[in-house]
């Protein structure tokens, strides 16, 4: 019986000390997580002296390079109009034509004319002794008897007359596509269509005073249209216009391809205008937070986050040049490790951890 006592006593107690063991293990795994959870990890990058790409932001509009109203200079009535707008004609190609009745009956008059004052010409120049022959006769008495003749006057009735008639066919005069197309045939039209050559455009944009001396002629460019701001087209500036308006701008011209003819005329635009700064320390725009008033990165050294004061010298769309700063009296250094992400709730003397190896 006591055998049994003793037996059951040593088993409760083995138990026990196992579930005691088992908590224990517990509690350190939980001791473990909550420790883990409360590590600040980051990652950095390694200041490193480079060249910096200074980009000037501008709002601009799309102008062709080659622009004209198109219309008949007869004034006649329509009658055919063989292109819709959005059409791309070529140079000569035919656009309208108007009536040409008027036009025909006007050379036949002008021919019949011609050779009546052919058949004077010559009778005069028999009359003055000559054979009739032009090649034989002086040229100025030839001269005088063509006036006299109406022979001059019957020639140039004859080249108006054939001219009307080129007139009443509207052409392209140079490549481009069709734009605000008046087709109303059977009506006398002072326009029938604005051609727009397409294949350039001058972005015209307007800079400040101060932005002058980063602007300079074949500087290249990068424009974007408003409604989508992922398709990019390049050019170069080709003017700078030499005066100050009266709200303190400039205004610039940049000649843009358009390329997959997906720009239009008149389309507002985004032109981005950029400039190299060599030796600069760059980091992107996620690295630098704002502290009392102030720009701040912060530098991991021995574990800990440095909060080290900064000032940004240029930016871009994704980067800032940042240098110590003047007012706080702080420097960077190359080689430095700049934390770039996990920093927007850190303080100085942070302990953190690197998720990432700094590039060298």
């Amino acid at each position: 019986m006591r055998t049994s006592i003793i037996t059951v006593l040593s088993a409760l107690l083995l138990l026990t000390a196992c579930k005691g063991g088992k908590k224990q293990e517990e509690t350190q795994e939980i001791e473990k997580a909550e420790a883990a959870a409360t590590e600040i990890y980051v990652d950095t990058m390694k200041l490193h002296k480079q060249t910096f790409r200074r980009q000037l932001l501008c709002n601009g509009k799309l102008k062709a390079v080659a622009k004209s109203e198109l219309s008949f200079t007869n004034g006649g009535r329509v009658v055919a109009v063989h292109v819709r707008n959005g059409d791309y004609v070529k140079q000569g190609q035919l656009i309208a034509e108007t009536d040409k009745e008027e036009c025909l009956l006007a050379i036949e008059k002008a021919k019949k004319d011609l050779e009546k004052a052919k058949v004077e010409l010559t009778d005069k120049l028999i009359g003055l002794g000559y054979s009739g022959k032009q090649e034989e006769v002086p040229a100025d008495v030839l001269n005088r008897a063509k006036v006299t003749s109406g022979y001059f006057s019957s020639q140039y009735a004859l080249q108006t007359a054939q001219k009307q008639l080129k007139d009443c066919s509207l052409r392209a005069p140079f490549s481009g596509r069709v734009a605000d197309l008046n087709n109303k045939r059977f009506q006398r039209l002072d326009k029938i269509c604005t051609l727009i050559n397409d294949s350039y455009f001058d972005a015209e944009f307007s800079v400040m005073e101060a932005e002058l001396k980063n602007i300079r002629k074949g500087q290249h460019v990068r424009v974007s249209p408003f409604i989508d701001g992922s398709t990019e087209f390049h050019g170069t500036v080709i003017n700078v216009n030499p005066a100050v308006d009266e709200k303190g701008l400039i205004q610039v011209k940049a000649r843009i391809r358009n390329d997959g003819r997906r720009l239009i005329d008149g389309m507002n635009v985004k032109v981005v205008i950029e400039n190299d700064v060599s030796d600069s320390f760059v980091v992107p725009k996620d690295a630098v937070v704002e502290r009392d008033g102030y720009n701040v990165v912060f530098v991991y050294r021995d574990g800990e986050a440095v909060w080290t004061y900064v000032d940004i010298s240029h930016s871009n769309i994704s980067s800032h040049a940042i240098t110590g700063c003047e007012r706080k009296d702080t420097e960077l250094h190359e080689g430095d490790a700049v934390i770039t992400s996990g920093n927007l709730n850190l303080a100085d003397g942070t302990i953190v951890k690197v998720r990432n190896k700094a590039e060298e």
